[in-house]
Order: C-alpha cells, then structure tokens, then sequence
C-alpha cells in the first residue's frame, strides 16, 4: 500500500449527524478504552483525599438504615414480613445509594469536565457514561456488607441470586437514562445541580426503600406507583437477593419498560444537543 493510501485511510472526515444516524452508540465503541479509563479515574478521584476513603461506600448505606430502623419500624411501626427489618432496608439502601449517587454526578459530569470537552474531540456520552460505571464499585462494596448481614441473620441465597445481575442491569439502564437527560439539561439549566439532590432525596420515600411496597395497596394507586422504575428495580433486586416475596411481573415489565424509554430518550435528547456543549458549558 502506497504511502498516499495510507494517509488516505487514515483521514478523518466530520458530517453532520443524519436524521437516523447511531446517536453516538458507534463513536462511544470506537473509544470504548477511553470510557475504561474515565470509569477508572472516576472511581480513583471519588475518595481521593478523604480520611475513610472507599469506607463511605459501606458507611452510607449502614448509618440511613439505623435510622430507618428507628424511625420507620421502631417508631413507625412499619414491618418487612419474615425479612428482619434492618436487612429488608439495608438491601434496598444498597441499590438506591448506587442509582442516586450516579445521577448526582452523572448529571454534573459534562459541566465538570468541561476544561476537557472544549479542547479534545471524543464522544461526550463517555464522559456521562464512566460515572455510571464507576459507582458499580461502590455497589459492589455495599453488596458485601448486605452478604455480612445476611449471614448475621441466616439468610442464605437460593437459585434467585442467579438474577441479581439482572435487577441491577435494569438500575443502571435506569441511571443512565436519567443522568444523559440532566447532564445535558444542566449544561444550559445550571441550577439543575441544585435540583437533583432535592428531588432524589423525594424519590427515595416514593420508592420501596424504607418500606414494602405491598403498604400501598392494591387498584390503582399500586399501579401510579409502579410507574416508578425503581420500584420494580428494588422489589426485583430483593427478590433474587433474599429470596422472599413473589415477583410481581406485571410490575417488573412497567419498570423495564419506562427504563428502556428513559434510556431511548436520554440517549436522542443528549445526541440532538451534544453540538452545543462546547459553547455553553
């Protein structure tokens, strides 16, 4: 191959997007290595500096659910079924605290990295992307202390654990649908990061977090709530983890369904306004 050929294949031609085109799914493949490594520097930076560094993984979810403890089954007189208290709650924490955190920075992520996107081309829904990844570390670390509490209270997995993979793949697809949408809103809406921690922090008692999901009955006000996707997502994950409880699959499809709608529709709305990020951010 002449020199000429190789400098040909080589170039890099830049068209705008077509009315169909791939979103970006394409790019974010080519440069699946530079996701790897903002994934990487995302989880190295979170507790850089800290005094119990990566223990905050561990302390979050352990302190909310001693006071869900008191406040919602000592005090409230809210009970689990045959799952002691303080696991029922500490498992669905363990899940909450992953989707909530990923919002929380993926929604900022395109505003703090934005000393890099005005000077480098490479597919921005990386940089939205790696935050997402990045706290599957941090679930990772919480799903150990729930191991720790089941074994305390002699819970042991059955054939369900097989699924958990599943539940938390369907936490994800969520998270990231949610943060493409806010990352991209908070470019031009700063104060959206001043919103984000007040309607999470909602989100949490609107979910089967701190209590069952079966206290809000049956009819329709069982089926507002479903439209939650992390109701299905908690009650799915608690399901394949403590092996209790009966899969409500009508309610599991809605939450795979408005998961993969959130995910649709971050993915076009963060595709049609990646253009001008480099200009307001």
């Amino acid at each position: 191959m002449s020199t000429y050929e190789q400098e040909r294949e080589q170039t890099l031609v830049i068209r705008p997007p077509k009315r169909w085109s791939s979103f970006g799914l394409r790019e974010l493949w080519r440069f699946r290595e530079l996701v790897f490594f903002l994934t990487w520097r995302d989880v190295k930076v979170r507790y850089k500096q800290t005094v119990l560094g990566a223990s905050w993984a561990l302390l979050q979810p352990f302190m909310t659910m001693i006071v869900f403890t008191i406040v919602f089954n000592h005090l409230g007189r809210i009970h689990s079924g045959t799952v002691p208290y303080p696991l029922f709650s500490l498992s669905g924490l363990a899940l909450w605290f992953y989707f909530s955190n990923s919002i929380n920075v993926a929604s900022s992520s395109l505003v703090a990295n934005s000393a890099l996107i005005t000077k480098v081309y490479f597919p921005r829904l990386s940089v939205a992307v790696s935050p997402v990844l990045a706290g599957l570390v941090d679930l990772l670390l919480a799903l150990v202390l729930v191991a720790g509490t089941m074994a305390y209270y002699g819970f042991a997995p059955d054939w369900r654990i097989l699924l958990l993979p599943a539940f938390i793949a369907l936490a994800l697809v969520t998270s990231l649908g949610i943060g493409l949408i806010l990352s991209s809103l908070n470019v031009r809406y700063r104060d959206v990061r001043y919103a984000v921690p007040f309607v999470m922090q909602i989100w949490l008692y609107a979910s089967p977090v701190a209590y069952p999901s079966s206290a809000v009955g049956q009819g329709l006000r069982r089926t507002v709530y479903g439209l939650n996707p992390m109701t299905g997502v908690i009650d799915g994950f608690r399901w394949a983890l403590l092996g209790t409880g009966r899969l409500q699959v009508g309610e599991m499809l809605v939450s795979v369904g408005t998961a993969l709608v959130l995910l649709a529709f971050g993915i076009i709305y963060f595709a049609r306004t990646e253009r001008t990020f480099a200009d307001l951010v």
